[in-house]
């Protein structure tokens, strides 16, 4: 990650990364004096004279403050309150993100605790709750628990007990894979912040034995009877001991729990741990020791850090959230620690489930299985939601802290529709890009915005770029942009020792079709047609092309060089339409000017498929201007006969049409006025008549609907093949460049994987029918 891209991320269009979002119209007079005045008359009285109608009738029950004073912000240390803003601005993007919860950030402007408790006092009256964060330790201890002992609303400083709770579920995991008693082992800590303490303390009351717990700072082992460098949070854990550095603490230890800084741990330390050491190495954004290292001397090692590139990430987000989200919704008066505990043990239980393909998908994996490199569940699995805030909630009205009760089930109910899929796909597809980057070769090669997202892809690891263009153009305009080009490969079209088995490879397909040797050559000055050489003989694994091209141009050459898959006959284009809690497909929105029914049964056949490749399940809809023959022309005719092909060519298919664009997005609609339908749930996959049609719908959806369009996915290519929008901005191209490498990585899977391999073609298979 470049600082100049952090920086532009923080600063371009509005600065910062969090609003507020109006949840009541306001279009008129009559809402302008609900709003306000006179109507917010109403609201305030009842609120008078009930005072817990606050949260009838105001955003109080959902809405967190995020207060620090900037005096311990991430390694950063003291650096103040404003430059702390980013941080909890991220914070808040956090809650809303996971949980559907808003945030103020509010950065107070004193170093002195007693002002950040009198501040947090005050705020009791607007917020639901508060989080602490990133304040120095040991004034959090202090003002955490004063703020516990004399607020009414959750206070939870997550620095603290973040890491203790979703590292407390990956070690009782880590403890029954490993058939060890909790209490009788022995654990070292490297580190004595707040963070360090407070899971010090988790772990005791999961049942590890205070005295079987070493803490080491940088003065070495906390030891009973150290002087300096020693408050009153360490002391609880100077234990009688003769070692007194790491090393020493370290031998015949059964778990290392690493909340300090890089390199604080080596392999030789590791080597005289217990057999079968459980190591949790959380320093970020390099861990104590790495995990390669580790493994280089313990083969029996467990291990977990805080980074998401490697198995068992021990991340705060699967935390935070949820937690709030419970407590608010039974209006907890605090969190305790047995919500805290439920919110541990509801993440060791959601591990050893039966992990959802959808989930694993996310991840770019085939299956997942409780194990010892999956300890605790994945940041992006949606059902943290589901069992971590109903445990949380359910703690607090156990322990009588809750003033409102729940029904379970409704609450899982509720749960479920207030955050959709939609937010965890892009981040699934990029999890599954980096799993197993390919080679994306990017014609416009000389494009600034080409040269950055290129950038982009290899800091992420999506992707090895391949830009075509001159090296010394692509190296000026990568300087003058400040973008590195290190692990980005250049090839120049005019220069490439590759150029004449390209120039053969062209003509001896296109020789039948008019094309000789010279015109082959000449053709090949067009980076498009070098680039789809490139990726038909095998040297780049996908294409990513047309940001500053028409759709034809760029089109054209794949085409000609790379052709449609035989067994799909029909190529299409397909957009990806995310929005705040649904995605939506659209096809065919590019290609197929008045496809024929065949033909949009083959789009909806692959669409379908390829939706699967993303963890979704396909629910499909012909569209049409009638529903179930309320209108009988051919072209209703026509999509009628489609979705019949579609559903004799694959029945496990939930697909009905021909129906209107309204029907087939409401479920209500469909089963009160269409009970016959073969769609019984929203249609996700939308599948227009004709391209007119389809172009101007997902244009729509996009600039009015506020949708993040990504596409057009090319369906249908012998080998992957996407083309931008003209004008696409870099996220654009990189959202297309994870798309083109997980195209690429399904093509390599086992047959059955791909929507073509081992089937008749569509003209056979509907020939049949």
């Amino acid at each position: 990650m470049k600082r100049e891209e952090a920086l532009d991320y923080h600063a371009r269009g509005r600065p910062g990364k969090i609003a507020v979002v109006p949840t009541k119209p306001l279009t008129n007079q009559r809402d302008l004096s609900l709003a306000y005045s006179p109507g917010v008359a109403e609201p305030c009285l009842e609120i008078k004279a009930n005072p817990d109608d606050v949260y009838k009738y105001t955003a109080k029950g959902n809405l967190v403050a995020v207060v620090t004073n900037g005096t311990a912000v991430l390694g950063l240390g003291n650096i103040g309150a404003a430059a702390g803003k980013p941080v909890m601005e991220g914070k808040g993007n956090l809650f809303k993100q996971f949980a559907d919860l808003d945030v103020f950030d509010l950065e107070v402007g004193s170093e002195d605790p007693n002002d950040v408790i009198r501040f947090c006092q005050l705020l009791e009256p607007t917020v639901g709750g508060i989080n602490l964060e990133d304040i120095k330790s040991p004034d959090c201890f202090y003002i955490e628990e004063t703020l516990r002992k004399t607020m009414k609303i959750p206070v939870f400083h997550d620095d603290q007990h973040g890491t203790a709770i979703i590292s407390g579920a990956a070690l009782l995991n880590a403890l029954e894979i490993t058939g060890r008693e909790i209490d009788r082992i022995r654990v070292v800590f490297s580190g004595a912040g707040a963070a360090a303490i407070a899971t010090a303390e988790h772990y005791v009351r999961l049942g590890v034995k205070r005295e079987n717990i070493l803490m080491t700072d940088r003065a070495g082992v906390i030891y009973a009877g150290r002087e300096g460098d020693m408050d009153p949070y360490k002391a609880r854990f100077a234990n009688p001991t003769d070692a007194r550095t790491i090393a020493d603490a370290l031998v015949d230890a059964d778990v290392f729990v690493g909340l300090s800084v890089a390199g604080a741990v080596t392999g030789e330390m590791v080597k005289r741990m217990a057999p079968s050491p459980i190591i949790f190495a959380l320093a970020n954004p390099v861990p104590e020791i790495l995990p390669h290292e580790v493994r280089a001397v313990r083969d029996d090692a467990i291990i977990a850090t805080g980074r998401s590139d490697y198995p068992n990430q021990v991340n705060n987000v699967l935390g935070f959230p949820f937690i709030f989200r419970g407590a608010l919704d039974v209006r907890a008066t605090t969190v305790n620690e047995e919500m805290k505990m439920a919110a541990t043990r509801a993440l060791a239980l959601l591990a050893k489930q039966d992990v959802p393909d959808s989930v694993a998908a996310l991840y770019g994996m085939r299956s997942v299985k409780f194990g010892r490199e999956y300890l605790i569940p994945f940041p992006f699995d949606p059902r943290v939601l589901l069992w971590v805030a109903p445990a949380v909630a359910w703690a607090a009205v156990a322990s009588d802290v809750a003033r409102e009760f729940i029904d379970l089930d409704q609450y899982r109910e509720e749960l479920e529709s207030r955050l959709g899929r939609a937010r965890g796909i892009m981040r699934g597809l990029i999890n599954r890009a980096s799993a197993d980057p390919r080679s994306v070769v990017f014609p416009e090669g000389e494009e600034p915005k080409i040269i950055r997202a290129a950038q982009i892809c290899v800091d992420e690891g999506i992707a090895r770029p391949i830009l075509l263009g001159r090296r010394e153009n692509i190296e000026r305009i990568a300087a003058q942009n400040a973008i590195s080009l290190e692990e980005i490969s250049i090839e120049d079209p005019e220069t490439s020792p590759r150029r004449e088995t390209y120039v053969r490879h062209l003509w001896e397909r296109r020789q039948r079709k008019g094309l000789s040797l010279s015109e082959a050559a000449q053709r090949l000055k067009n980076a498009n047609y070098f680039g789809s050489c490139m990726v038909a003989c095998g040297d780049a694994d996908a294409l990513v092309s047309g940001v500053g091209m028409h759709y034809p141009e760029t089109i054209r050459p794949a085409l000609e060089v790379i052709g449609p898959h035989p067994k799909a006959e029909t190529v299409s284009g397909m957009y990806m339409l995310v929005f705040d809690k649904k995605v939506v497909f659209c096809a065919d929105t590019t290609v197929n000017i008045d496809p024929t029914a065949e033909q949009l049964a083959q789009i909806g056949y692959a669409a379908a498929r390829i939706v699967k490749t993303f963890g979704i399940e396909p629910h499909i809809a012909m569209l049409s201007y009638s529903n179930f023959g309320s209108v009988r022309r051919p072209d209703t005719e026509k999509v009628a006969r489609a979705a019949q092909l579609l559903r004799q060519r694959d029945p496990s298919l939930m697909v009905d049409g021909e129906m209107q664009a309204d029907t087939a997005l409401d479920p209500e609609m469909l089963r009160e006025d269409y009970p016959h339908s073969m769609l019984t749930e929203e249609a996700n996959v939308l599948i227009f008549p004709n391209l007119a049609a389809g172009n101007i719908a997902y244009k729509l959806l996009m600039h009015l609907g506020g949708a993040t369009a990504i596409g057009p996915i090319l369906v249908g290519m012998r080998r992957p093949v996407h083309v931008l929008e003209r004008g696409a901005d870099v996220q654009d191209i990189v959202n297309m460049a994870t798309v083109a490498v997980v195209d690429a990585q399904e093509r390599t899977q086992p047959a059955a994987s791909w929507p073509y391999e081992g089937e008749p073609s569509a003209q056979t298979m509907f020939s049949r029918l």
